[in-house]
């Protein structure tokens, strides 16, 4: 749609809210910011919206009505159950996302492809982004990943995108229209913003809803419930397995991942000489191989990216070895079963440091999966007590809780030897004592080199 002249209120003044505003304004409609922070948080953010003469509230709720406004643009991290966005919906004003915006304001020459589930969507992005690129593809990477995507649209004539999407940015598409779609797999997640885990599930399913026959649609063999996105799927559905040899579709067996297609099974690569580690990372593998495949990239290039990608910052990110032990940053295991698939990546004595801001999943599986596998538990956070209390139902009691994570990473130190991984996978959101995973794996990091360089001076 045409957005000259246009009044749009955007909700959310934070990298997605930015980006529609700006794109927004150079377009020439008339736009004004909202965030409930106070002035004196969003100095930054105020002084570029000044400069486009957008008009802000911070802090202050603008009023609303139909006359005022014909448009809301809601950013993904604003819930959609607070005052403003309530009424918006009951006076019939439309309210969509930054993602749909983006998807309205894109050259028709570029295609999308699109990534979702609840683990794993960053390291299939990143790497599918990377198997274009080796491709010698025009090629751009973003969403809920890096980049808001109105700001990679505004740059782009032609070329293939490849996108992020959450839950949160699901919540509010109409057109979205990925010609390629990806669905990793769905456990629960986020059920302080969705409720019900059929709420969750349905939400995801968003990501496939407006494509058309000629488009793709990988889905997992192995997750009964994304597997059973065929059924209302209008796109050609192609699986992809880590147990399963298919008949048509991408999958690993005898050491090797394979395309079937067509009567014939085609070598794509060799388990050994992929970097990545983990089965929740060959899952993350097949899919984007599926992805590429659909793409018209072909067993040579996919072969040489999954030999020389090494993966993506703070998910399973390898930081540093001292003294014989590994220390791994996996800030982005923010959920109880993103922990579980980083604990099972490992054979060595692991020493784990988890806690922060729970998002209503339950603990007991990883907690059963904590005491078989780890030697010890530094617990930090809002969450502590609930971790703490589910680990010792399951008889494990060498637990340390601690104030901070620089804390957290010296003890962890110190109950370390040689042959032990000390592991930062929290199983929580990051947002009680950070604004991101992003920054508290940084810290992790910082003071992991600075324990380095002090045992060395």
């Amino acid at each position: 749609m045409p957005f000259n002249g246009k009044r749009i209120l955007i909700v959310g003044m934070a990298r997605s809210g930015m980006a529609a505003a700006q794109a927004l304004c150079k377009r020439g409609a008339i736009v004004a910011a909202y965030d409930a922070k106070p002035p004196d948080a969003l100095e930054q953010e105020i002084r570029i919206l000044d400069s486009l003469s957008i008009s802000v509230f911070a802090g202050v709720l603008p009023s609303l009505t139909v006359q005022e406004w014909d448009m809301v643009i809601v950013s993904p991290g604003v819930p959609l159950d607070i005052e403003i966005i309530v009424e918006a919906y009951k006076l019939g004003i439309p309210v969509i996302g930054e993602l749909e915006l983006a998807y309205q304001l894109k050259s028709e020459q570029v295609k999308i492809y699109a990534i979702t589930g609840t683990n794993g969507k960053t390291t299939t992005t990143a790497l599918l982004h990377y198997i274009l690129q080796q491709a010698g593809r025009r090629t751009g990477v973003g969403g809920n990943i890096g980049t808001a995507l109105c700001s990679l649209v505004e740059d782009m004539t032609a070329g293939e995108l490849v996108v992020e999407v959450s839950s949160f940015q699901l919540e509010t598409i109409e057109s979205f229209h990925p010609h390629i779609a990806g669905v990793l797999n769905i456990t629960p997640d986020h059920l302080d913003r969705h409720k019900t885990f059929e709420g969750y599930v349905k939400i995801k399913s968003r990501i496939f809803s407006q494509q058309k026959e000629e488009d793709c649609l990988v889905l997992n063999y192995e997750d009964e419930r994304v597997r059973s996105f065929k059924d209302t799927a209008k796109s050609r559905v192609v699986f992809f397995s880590t147990d399963t040899v298919l008949d048509q579709g991408v999958f690993a067996a005898n050491g090797s991942i394979y395309v079937a297609e067509n009567g014939a099974q085609i070598k794509v690569a060799s388990l050994k000489d992929i970097f990545l580690r983990g089965k929740h990372n060959l899952e993350n593998i097949l899919c984007a191989v599926a992805m590429a495949w659909n793409a018209g990239i072909r067993e040579a290039v996919i072969s040489k990216s999954l030999s020389s990608f090494k993966g993506v910052r703070h998910r399973l990110e390898q930081v540093a070895e001292h003294n014989g032990v590994l220390y791994i940053n996996d800030s982005k295991g923010t959920n109880p079963d993103s922990t579980i698939k980083a604990l099972e990546s490992f054979e060595e004595p692991i020493i784990l440091i988890a806690g922060g801001r729970p998002k209503g999943g339950d603990y007991t599986k990883v907690a059963t999966l904590m005491a078989a596998k780890i030697k010890a538990l530094l617990l930090l956070g809002e969450a502590k007590d609930i971790i703490k209390a589910a680990v010792m139902d399951q008889g494990f009691r060498n637990i340390y809780e601690v104030d901070d994570l620089v804390a957290a990473v010296n003890k962890a130190s110190e109950l370390a030897t040689a042959g032990d991984v000390v592991l930062l996978s929290p199983a929580c959101a990051s947002w009680d004592q950070f604004p991101s995973y992003e920054h508290r794996g940084d810290l992790f990091c910082q003071q992991v080199k600075k324990i380095i360089n002090q045992d060395r001076s």
